[in-house]
């Protein structure tokens, strides 16, 4: 695989972008997504970030090994995984351009996901729990793991679910890095089995890899230094960019 030293620098950014969001950063995986799906072909770009993800995964579950809560984990994990198998189907039917498409509207999607959590997340009255409901539960599973396997962009939808749930922080964290570590690793045979994931693609992901571990252990430090919201309207403000120009 050639790459151009623009490429270079966009993986490797997008690798320490991925580590920074599992780290507990908001928006960057979906930042990480937007600037590969720029500068790569669509199905390269989420190949080569998919190894990317697995790494930020093993490293974020390390640091918060002893946070997850497992039964929201194995309630939602099914049906997260039905819809990586829809997504598993529909992927491999479906032309570049159609995934690139597929991806700005995720990643809008997901952008819209995160302020309506945000808004949620700040409201002073006590929200109805949604993990007694089997059609909530179920409908975040399934779009969720659809969007994981066409985009890698489920992380919002899996973050508004614990919202509902009203997770302490580290909890949330740790219970993020849980479930995505299971689903993301589930999903690399489908993608070696499709092509996707290659011996090619891999030697570009791993370089990528030690920028994600590297973002990972880096992020607590970064957020007590950036002033959060202003670092979260310019991540949202540059994904809402590169989704548009994903659609045209």
């Amino acid at each position: 695989m050639e790459l151009s030293y623009q490429q270079w620098i966009a993986v490797c950014a997008a690798g320490f972008g991925i580590g920074l969001g599992k780290g507990g950063l908001p928006g960057l995986g979906n930042l990480a997504i937007a600037v590969c799906a720029l500068v790569f072909p669509a199905r390269v770009s989420v190949g080569l970030l998919l190894p990317v993800l697995m790494a930020a995964d093993v490293v974020a579950v390390w640091v918060y090994r002893r946070d997850a809560r497992w039964p929201i984990i194995l309630k939602l994990l099914p049906w997260t995984l039905l819809g990586v198998g829809v997504g598993a189907l529909v992927f491999g039917s479906i032309s570049d351009r159609t995934v690139e498409v597929l991806i700005g509207v995720i990643l809008l999607s997901m952008t819209g996901l995160h302020f309506l959590r945000t808004a949620f997340q700040r409201e002073e009255t006590a929200l109805p729990a949604p993990d007694s409901s089997t059609v909530f539960r179920a409908g975040t599973g399934l779009v969720g793991g659809f969007a994981t396997m066409i985009a890698n962009a489920a992380g919002p939808v899996a973050a508004l679910y614990l919202i509902f749930l009203r997770l302490p922080k580290i909890a949330f964290i740790g219970t993020l890095a849980w479930f995505f570590l299971i689903v993301n690793w589930s999903k690399l045979p489908i993608m070696i089995g499709m092509g996707i994931v290659s011996v090619e693609s891999m030697k570009v992901s791993s370089a990528a890899m030690i920028f994600a571990v590297v973002g990972v252990l880096a992020a607590r430090g970064i957020i007590g230094k950036i002033p959060q919201r202003l670092f979260e309207w310019l991540i949202w403000i540059f994904v809402v960019g590169a989704g548009f120009q994903l659609l045209l």
